[in-house]
């Protein structure tokens, strides 16, 4: 019979992305006539018993003598009595993160601070010229060459420049571009004046990138329609010539200029509105309902002689205007046919009825209210029904959206606007629609305004492929989630103050994956991890967040949001957790999960005990999970600075290169850094340069004891050929502190599965917020075992792979910290 080919495999990319052990992975590579065929009989059951004894020795012994786990643990004892093992205190660590957290988040939020100071200025000794002609870049014309190879106009010569900080995206770091939507003249006066004296942005955004390199994308949307971007950078329109985006239906524009509201949208469906006028009003609430955001409640009821809720079953309520909850009734606008006649005093009895009883539960945004009046006409003003529900505080503002071209009837509507401090509008076309629709936020924003409330608002976890960096993202490195910090912009002119004039937003983007930078991995344990919720429950960041993509297509969703926490947390089945963190409380919380790993294939039972707490100047809150046994407990080792420098410059040694030992982004000198010798600087007194010193302290340690592995292995590779283990291919060895080792006793191109080098399977790397597949089911195991796998999806190929790998732990104990794994 064949003798089994034993073979070691392993991912380089996740050697470099390893966390907390040292792994050992053996690859077995059975070749095809080593198979045995089930249709042999009369095999005593004893014969097969006594080869898979044997067979379990020969790989045990293989994997035991290649991965040099013995000599490992052997180490790790012998400094045992100069480490020191700790019980994680997890309100104490959730607490710190939160404020690594809440300082990231100030420094972003002073920079918007300092736009909305220089914004203001800029307005205020700005005067209005009606007749100003100005030339600026615009974002899509800059570099266009009409047939004669001359600059079009508002575009000209624009420097781009690859940036590697900007994802390798072509920008210009001097300077910002504006944006004018398709359906905007570009040249219109208001806009021109608003450029205008918005150049003064470009000085404001340049220091902000200086003071912090950390910033990405920082911009301002002007009420007028136009948005003004920074870095400048070439935008696109479609194949059609179209530009989709308009900063003002963007939720962080939204949330920042309005209070939270309720909303009623009233649609007249008698029969004078068939045809097109049915169609602008589909469209008009369509576009109202872009214009709210998770904070906002609503319904719609459609109404001719009699109420139709446009979803039935939720009759005499409103609804969180969730990116579901709308898709849900825009899907359902479709149903609405025209026929009767309109009885609007039973509609808008109605409308105040259900927003007075949903405001006494509570339950609403309990600031603005508002009935959105979507017809073709009014034949009377309606005084009884006003004087009854809403006069004379009148909480509720009235929005009448007067369909078509005629204007018989618009007085009434006015006068309903007027009457209720609403805002009256005539749409006469499909075009006319969105810009009109906008309306009605300037006069929701006027409190605000009036007020001077300069609200600071984080957005959820979202994607926006309407940018154009966010589409060449895509297309280079898949959707980029995010997070927007914004803020509101006033006119503070002494004519205009008591008018409560909103200017416009402006924001910044915060990737999550610059949120992950302030969660330590390493700190945490191989099962736990780190998550950050919205005041309304939604997801910030987590690792078993997973947005769906369209099907059939490479992007996510463009109205992609984020999910709630009970649907990833949802072994919390009174929403304990959920509830305890929106309501921003500090506490911890327990429960056994069910974790599945290896794309749902295989599933991880653990205990994970929560703590959470609240992140200061945001609306987020911070939960850590940490599991039960070797997740509660870490170990410190000691060992000279120069000592363990000399052992981390190995050839053969890797870092964890999403990891952060030193901070090289923060001052551009230090960018081109690699981690080892940004240490070296840090340790000769760098001023400029922040590290983490204790998670530097214990690389250290670990380079120290696992150096003897290198000389080990070179030995086994110098006698390779006078033993009959010549199908063992790779060792290496990953740590707690992101160290890995690695040892090819082939040469790569000899490598029998050449997919352990591409990393393309994220679920078996390491990364930022999860330790790889092979780690996790190691750290499982009885101290001193191997666990095996074979991958799946191998079982009809001629060659497969058996992958060995070992936790070495501190102490002799189930409990006990994993020094490393070997794999």
């Amino acid at each position: 019979m064949t003798r089994p080919r034993i073979i070691e495999a392993l991912d380089i990319i996740a050697i470099m992305k390893c966390v907390l052990h040292c792994v050992f992975f053996l690859l077995l590579w059975i070749t095809p006539n080593a198979r045995v065929c089930a249709s042999h009989q009369g095999i005593p059951l004893s014969v097969v018993k006594l080869w898979a004894s044997a067979f379990g020795g020969e790989i045990k012994s293989i994997a035991a003598k290649y991965s040099g786990s013995q000599l490992l643990q052997k180490k790790y004892k012998e400094f045992e009595q100069s480490v020191r093992v700790e019980e994680i205190d997890g309100i104490k660590l959730v607490k710190k993160l939160a404020g690594k957290m809440e300082q990231m988040f100030h420094k972003k939020a002073e920079a918007i601070k300092r736009l909305v100071e220089a914004a203001e200025e800029a307005h205020l000794n700005h005067e209005e010229d009606p007749e100003l002609q100005y030339e600026y870049f615009n974002a899509v014309l800059i570099n266009e060459m009409d047939e004669e190879g001359r600059s079009l106009e508002l575009g000209g010569e624009f420097i781009l420049q690859p940036n590697e900080h900007f994802n390798n995206l072509s920008v210009n770091l001097s300077l910002s571009v504006v944006q004018v939507p398709t359906n905007m003249y570009n040249k219109d006066s208001a806009i021109v004046n608003g450029v205008y004296w918005s150049e003064a942005l470009n000085t404001v955004f340049v220091d902000n990138f200086k003071r912090d390199p950390s910033l990405i994308w920082q911009y301002f949307g002007s009420a007028k329609g136009f948005f003004r971007q920074y870095p400048g950078i070439k935008w696109t329109p479609d194949e059609h010539g179209v530009l989709e985006f308009d900063c003002r239906n963007r939720k962080w524009y939204i949330q920042a200029a309005t209070s939270p509201k309720d909303v009623v949208i009233l649609v007249d469906v008698s029969g004078s509105m068939k045809g097109l006028r049915l169609t602008i009003a589909r469209q008009t609430v369509s576009s109202i309902l872009d214009t709210l955001g998770d904070d906002d409640f609503f319904n719609i009821i459609a109404y001719n002689e009699e109420l139709h809720y446009v979803e039935p079953c939720l009759n005499g309520t409103l609804v969180q205007a969730d990116v579901t909850n709308k898709d849900h009734f825009r899907g359902r606008l479709h149903k609405l046919f025209a026929k009767g006649i309109g009885m609007l005093d039973m509609a808008l009895t109605e409308a105040f009825e259900l927003l007075s009883n949903f405001n006494e539960t509570g339950r609403g945004s309990v600031c603005s209210q508002a009935i959105m009046l979507v017809t073709d006409g009014a034949v009377e003003t309606y005084d009884a029904v006003f004087a009854q529900y809403n006069w004379p505080d009148r909480k509720v503002r009235v929005f009448p959206y007067l369909i078509g071209r005629e204007s018989a009837f618009a007085d009434n509507l006015k006068w309903m606007a007027c009457a209720n401090k609403g805002y009256f509008t005539q749409i006469s076309t499909l075009a006319d629609v969105q810009e009109n629709v906008m309306e009605y936020l300037h006069v929701l924003s006027r409190p605000k305004v009036i007020d001077r409330e300069h609200d600071m608002v984080w957005t959820e976890a979202y994607v926006d492929n309407t940018r154009p960096q966010a589409q060449k993202l895509e297309d280079a490195q898949g959707p980029v989630l995010m997070t927007t910090v914004a803020m509101p912009v006033f006119s503070t002119k002494n004519e205009t103050r008591n008018k409560g004039i909103l200017l416009g937003v402006v924001g910044t983007d915060v990737p999550v994956s610059e949120i992950l930078k302030a969660i330590p991995k390493y700190k945490l344990g191989i099962h736990g991890y780190a998550f950050a919720i919205t005041n309304n429950g939604y997801i910030l960041t987590h690792p078993d967040l997973q947005p769906l993509y369209e099907e059939g297509k490479k992007r996510r969703k463009s109205s992609y949001s984020s999910v709630d926490l009970s649907e990833v947390e949802w072994e919390d089945k009174e929403d304990e957790l959920r509830n305890a963190m929106v309501n921003r409380q500090t506490g911890s919380f327990s429960m056994k999960v069910k974790k599945t790993v290896d794309k749902g294939k295989r599933v991880l039972v653990l205990h994970n005990d929560y703590y959470y707490t609240d992140i200061k100047g945001t609306p987020f809150s911070l939960g850590v999970a940490l599991s039960r046994g070797h997740g509660k407990y870490f170990f410190r080792g000691n060992i000279s600075v120069e000592e363990g420098l000399h052992d981390l410059e190995h050839p053969d040694v890797l870092l964890a290169n999403e990891w952060t030992y030193c901070n090289t982004a923060e001052h551009p000198e230090h960018n081109f850094l690699s981690q080892i010798d940004a240490m070296k600087m840090y340790f000769n007194g760098e001023p400029d340069l922040k590290c983490d010193k204790d998670l530097i302290q214990e690389v250290l340690f670990d380079a120290v004891v696992t150096a003897p592995l290198e000389a080990y292995w070179t030995s086994l590779a110098l006698n390779k050929s006078e033993n009959s283990d010549k199908g063992v291919e790779i060792a290496y060895l990953s740590t707690r502190t992101g160290l890995s080792r690695l040892n090819l006793f082939v040469m790569p191109d000899q490598l029998t599965n050449q997919d352990f080098l591409t990393g393309e399977d994220k679920e078996v790397a390491f990364s930022a917020d999860h330790f790889p597949l092979w780690y996790k089911r190691a750290a499982e195991q009885v101290p001193g075992t191997f666990i095996y796998s074979l991958p799946f999806g191998t079982g009809s190929e001629n060659k497969s792979v058996v992958l060995a790998s070992s936790a070495i732990h501190l102490l002799d104990e189930r409990e006990s910290p994993i020094a490393a794994e070997l794999q």
